[in-house]
């Protein structure tokens, strides 16, 4: 029984540790298709405790008409409520360390640059406790940002759990990503484009079938458990007359223009960062607070919001007040450090926008113009577009929100038109990429480094390689050259690796002649022949060949060892990387 047990065990080890070094290839499509069904069934299951969490304790606790009737409330609870929820955070997030309380789709893209994709579980717990208060006490943000930050790191959790490759991580973080946006909103095709065009910001085919298939499976998740409905039920509304395109345009230019003020507002809250964070998440809450007795629409995710402007149902002083109020408080509410999102308040305040210029178009052109929740539809597209700098992210969302294919053709122009504004005119980045130069990244890598980000050390390193004592017998070393190795490391007598050495010049040592007849147990000194020696240093089998190629501009070594994946001192070395490895493994893209 335990011999079959060990075998059992060994053939586990075996097949995950061929698991890993298929996964570390760039063209590992099976294998992070499988990893992609656990990341997006993992991720949904996550996002459906949230989501249901923020829900019920709205729904059943505060709120007597739904889980988004904050209107419901008087004017001094309106006012307290997010003024406490800030309070509560303010308290407990102070005591977090700093690193602890970084959240959210910035965070994400910031640990997919700096530290492959690993995100902490610390952070995690932080996003999904704090998201909660955040929501429930009616601050002014909305849930897709601690989704996405719920959705990526359940999937990097998985794979730190497994030790699975760095460059993996990568494609998993996106899974997540993904998965998070298609079981928070039922939007698949915007799930996959946002994950490509705004966190990963590369479009390969390699990662476009994971991170499709974590989307679906995330999805069908939340089809079983909460139905297939889109989120805004709304009428076929459709475009009326030609005669309408150019006030499409001006519309873009509205939006785009209000989309850089808003930027610019988050940018200055940002600020404020130096600041302690309970006066911080305290003067978000008070903003919010107080902009609540007079537009009681600013208060969390406000898609019921978005609805009532569909629907006609403010009228033009309203809207505009929550254009105004909601811009603001969503700007202090992310920018002051709140764990809330900004994708959710784009929506709102893009509706508002597009109430207003639908109203205005009905009022000139009464009989020519197309309904005013045409032009909201319109509105929510293009802010999301420019605020994001996604385009098409913005596009797929809003088409799948509504399900009306009939505005495919105004919605591409008026998101141009806003994007360019935002982009050209103001020379606004997307609100992420702003946030993360004040951290002093260059997001995204360049081209060559996101090659080199794609590929595992496992998949370039040599493993032609013996391990030999730096003292040994010509017999031991002949033994040693039989398997025809490209490298010999050499190790210490307490088992440190003191450096590599080429084979082919230990194979041409033992064929000279010495003086006198040489024996099998003279002393070889591997350390003193005439050879090609080079310094090493550590990798772990995890690292990419970007990490390899850093490593060897950082550390005073001219080869790496690549440290199997066991949990053992000293760790096997399976593999040796070299500068030249590197180089032809860049020439080939």
């Amino acid at each position: 029984m335990s011999a079959s047990l060990d075998f059992k065990s060994v053939a586990k080890k075996a097949s995950l540790d061929f698991f890993r070094r298929r996964l570390a290839d760039t063209d590992a499509l099976p294998q992070l298709a499988v990893l992609a069904i656990v990341a997006g069934a993992f991720t949904g299951v996550v996002i459906l405790v949230f989501r249901t969490a923020v829900d019920y304790v709205l729904a059943h606790w505060l709120l007597d008409a739904g889980s988004e009737s904050f209107e419901s409330l008087a004017a001094l609870p309106r006012m307290l409520l997010p003024l406490g929820g800030a309070m509560l955070l303010g308290v407990a997030f102070t005591r977090l360390h700093p690193d602890t309380r970084r959240v959210g789709v910035v965070h994400v893209m910031e640990r997919l640059s700096r530290h492959q994709g690993y995100l902490p579980l610390k952070n995690a717990l932080v996003q999904f406790f704090g998201g909660i208060v955040s929501l429930i006490s009616g601050q002014s943000g909305g849930r897709e940002g601690p989704a996405i930050h719920l959705g990526a790191a359940s999937s990097s959790v998985l794979g730190q759990v497994f030790q699975l490759p760095n460059n993996s991580m990568r494609t998993l973080v996106a899974c997540g990503t993904a998965a998070a946006i298609a079981g928070s909103f039922n939007t698949p095709i915007a799930g996959v484009i946002f994950a490509m065009e705004v966190v990963m910001m590369e479009y390969t085919v390699g990662s476009f079938i994971p991170i499709i298939i974590a989307a679906v499976t995330s999805t069908l998740l939340t089809h079983y458990f909460l139905g297939n409905e889109p989120a805004f039920i709304v009428a076929p509304f459709h475009l009326q007359s030609m005669m309408e395109i150019p006030f499409i345009v001006l519309a873009g230019v509205v939006v785009g223009t209000l989309a850089a003020v808003f930027i610019v507002l988050v940018q200055q809250f940002a600020k404020l960062n130096s600041r302690p964070f309970w006066l911080r998440a305290l003067l978000a809450g008070a903003i919010t607070g107080v902009a609540a007795i007079w537009a009681p629409q600013v208060m969390g995710v406000g898609y019921d919001t978005v609805n009532g402007a569909m629907l006609g149902e403010f009228t033009l002083m309203t809207l505009l007040l929550v254009v105004a109020l909601k811009s603001v408080t969503s700007a202090a509410a992310v920018g002051l450090g709140l764990p809330v999102g900004l994708i959710g308040p784009t929506f709102v305040i893009g509706a508002c926008v597009g109430g207003v210029l639908g109203v205005v178009g009905n009022f000139f052109q009464p009989d020519a113009a197309a309904s005013e929740g045409f032009y909201v539809m319109l509105g929510m597209a293009a802010m999301m577009a420019a605020v994001l700098q996604a385009p098409l992210a913005a596009l797929m969302a809003v088409l799948e929100l509504t399900v009306n294919p009939n505005l495919i053709l105004p919605a591409m122009l008026i998101i141009v038109v806003a994007t360019l504004v935002t982009n050209v005119v103001f020379r606004q980045k997307s609100v992420f990429l702003s946030t993360l130069n004040t951290l002093g990244l260059d997001y995204p890598p360049s081209p060559v480094t996101v090659h080199l980000q794609r590929t595992g050390v496992a998949a370039i390193m040599c493993r032609d390689i013996i391990p030999l004592g730096h003292k040994c017998t010509r017999d031991q070393a002949a033994r040693a050259l039989a398997g025809r190795p490209r490298w010999i490391v050499v190790q210490m007598d307490a088992g440190e690796i003191r450096c590599v050495l080429s084979a082919s010049d230990l194979a041409a040592y033992l064929e000279t002649e010495l003086d006198g007849e040489p024996t099998s147990d003279d002393e070889v000194n591997l350390l003193q022949i005439p050879a090609m020696r080079k310094d090493v240093a550590d990798i772990d089998h995890r690292a990419t060949v970007e990490e390899a190629r850093l490593a060897l501009e950082h550390v005073d070594a001219e080869a790496l060892c690549v440290r199997a994946p066991v949990q053992v001192t000293p760790r096997q070395v399976i593999g040796v990387i070299t500068q030249p490895d590197i180089d032809n493994h860049r020439e080939a893209i």
